[in-house]
């Protein structure tokens, strides 16, 4: 239960961390540093302190590890910082949770999978929860319209990400290909940074450093190392804490950043649990079917 409760929490601390961030560089510079550092000490991790465990992908899997490194890094955590300038951490934390509703989606598209009439419910009742967790966000200026339409953009980069790595079918660790994902990430995002944000200050000072100390090892390395501990464990009590980061995500964002939480936020939260559990994707007696998202994204 403590590795549980220590994930969930470093996990909703991401976007929190990166609203700090932002107080000292621009959001794809910020990103880009994050990701080739994360990156690179992932795959120092991997391939000299677990030398010998791990191989190197092979010639056919280097486009999907670019193409992932794309969709999952580049684009969707991208957009989600450029967002982040606008939009509340606690609403980016709980509008992310329902990303598998956008995997479903998309997969009967391209993978003739069939949507069951619970899933069509819990999407309905899960979207009325992010309207209702939107509206007095846009109405008292917390977040703005391009903010949402950004993460909205992210969000659909990492289901297009999600649908192509299961129709991928990679024969690599998800460690792994987390760690090549993310420095492709960071690579891909270099020239973006540059063309947009080239006249934006930076300041390197101990609040960038801060930041990038606390999402580099605490969230993109030591909080997926434990996901992926938590999932050989008992993989239905591990997507149970990944559900649980809107309630961490909304109280850290109170303490730290002094967001408040209001009725709405309380009331869009359970409509999204309860469509979360009406589609199955929440399950909490019972194994679940093999995921189509098999990774949690650093």
């Amino acid at each position: 239960m403590f590795f549980g409760i220590l994930f969930t929490i470093l996990w909703a601390s991401g976007a929190v961390s990166v609203k700090f961030g932002l107080l000292s560089a621009p959001p794809l510079i910020m990103g880009t540093i994050r990701f080739l550092l994360a990156g690179s000490l992932l795959l120092v991790y991997i391939y000299l302190f677990r030398k010998g465990k791990y191989r190197m992908p092979q010639k056919h899997e280097w486009k999907p590890l670019i193409l992932l490194g794309l969709f999952n890094t580049s684009l969707y955590l991208g957009c989600g910082f450029w967002a982040l300038k606008t939009v509340s951490s606690g609403f980016f934390n709980l509008a992310v949770v329902v990303n598998p509703f956008l995997v479903a989606i998309l997969s009967s598209i391209f993978m003739n999978r069939f949507i069951q009439k619970k899933e069509w419910i819990g999407m309905l009742v899960s979207a009325i929860g992010l309207v209702i967790a939107t509206y007095p966000l846009l109405q008292d200026g917390h977040s703005t319209l391009s903010g949402i339409i950004l993460l909205l953009i992210g969000m659909i980069s990492m289901a297009i990400g999600s649908v192509y790595f299961q129709k991928q079918k990679l024969q690599l660790p998800s460690l792994v290909i987390n760690a090549w994902q993310v420095l492709f990430g960071g690579i891909i995002l270099i020239i973006p940074s540059m063309l947009l944000e080239l006249d934006e200050p930076v300041v390197f000072d101990m609040n960038l450093v801060l930041y990038l100390v606390w999402s580099v090892l605490g969230v993109s390395i030591f909080a997926m190392i434990l996901w992926f501990y938590l999932l050989k464990q008992d993989a239905v009590k591990a997507n149970i804490w990944l559900f649980l980061t809107p309630i961490a995500g909304y109280l850290l964002a109170s303490i730290l950043l002094g967001e408040k939480i209001t009725i709405y936020d309380a009331i869009a939260s359970l409509f999204v649990f309860t469509g979360l559990y009406l589609s199955g994707n929440l399950r909490l007696n019972k194994l679940p079917k093999p995921p189509l998202e098999k990774k949690v994204e650093a």
